[in-house]
């Protein structure tokens, strides 16, 4: 499957290098840049912007641009590339049957990551119908964490509004509560800290056991205590249900769009 042909390396590309450096996945001869400005990943031993010629000996090419540049990204390499290359594209919103005309009839598994790809503890969502490019997605990912496969490219734009677009929701969480805590009356500092530790708690004690949420929930909220106040508000009419489900449908139909 190397060399391979990483096209952008942004954040997402840059956490993915990052992951396979810290398991150990490939050595970094074996990843080609293509990026005029790769930014602040770190590239060292890797080829940067080879030449077209040197592009046919890569098996496998990850499409890592931002959607709206993919065709252009596409084009500048499709000519060069060998017949049994893969691509293995995180480009959100975009169809495989697009990705696979411009790329020349290759065959193409579809994923959507998360940033924490870059500490081996991401979530990706693949799709692929070839069991070539499926098995290529997989080898790329299960070493940066959960792997879950979605047979239905039509869900792939649900799948990005959960997981790929999820980490900025707990992001955004977390600054509502920090200002909650300050206006609550605690110091900033202190509001940073209670906020982000609880949170970071709460979620690696959701991920060592196969206990629902729900059941963690209920296990600390007590019948008329302050967490059942709090919650009454959350899990209210206007709560986190409904709000998530809005704006999950509106990254549901911002998938859509980009594609």
């Amino acid at each position: 499957m190397t060399p391979i042909l990483i096209l952008g390396v942004g954040r997402m590309g840059g956490a993915m290098i990052e992951g396979w450096r810290r398991a150990g996945t490939f050595v970094p001869s074996d990843l080609y840049i293509r990026d005029p400005n790769p930014g602040a990943a770190d590239i060292h031993g890797m080829r940067l912007n080879p030449p077209d010629s040197d592009l046919a000996a890569c098996r496998t090419v990850i499409l890592a641009v931002k959607p709206q540049v993919w065709r252009e990204a596409a084009a500048q390499v499709a000519p060069h590339l060998h017949p049994d290359a893969v691509v293995v594209s995180i480009a959100a919103g975009v169809r495989a049957a697009d990705i696979a005309e411009a790329f020349g009839g290759l065959r193409v598994a579809r994923v959507m990551p998360t940033t924490a790809v870059a500490i081996n503890q991401g979530t990706a969502s693949v799709c692929a119908s070839d069991p070539q490019a499926r098995a290529r997605a997989h080898a790329l990912f299960d070493p940066l964490g959960r792997v879950v496969e979605i047979a239905d490219e039509g869900l792939m734009h649900a799948a990005t509004a959960v997981s790929g677009s999820g980490p900025a929701y707990l992001y955004a969480f977390t600054e509502a509560l920090e200002s909650a805590a300050i206006a609550a009356g605690l110091t900033p500092d202190a509001a940073a800290t209670l906020a982000r530790s609880t949170l970071t708690g709460a979620a690696a004690l959701m991920a060592s056991a196969d206990t629902p949420p729900a059941e963690l929930r209920r296990q600390v909220t007590s019948p008329g205590g302050t967490t059942q106040a709090a919650l009454e508000v959350l899990m209210g009419p206007a709560g986190l249900e409904p709000l998530l489900k809005s704006a999950v449908a509106a990254a549901v139909s911002r998938s859509r769009e980009l594609g």
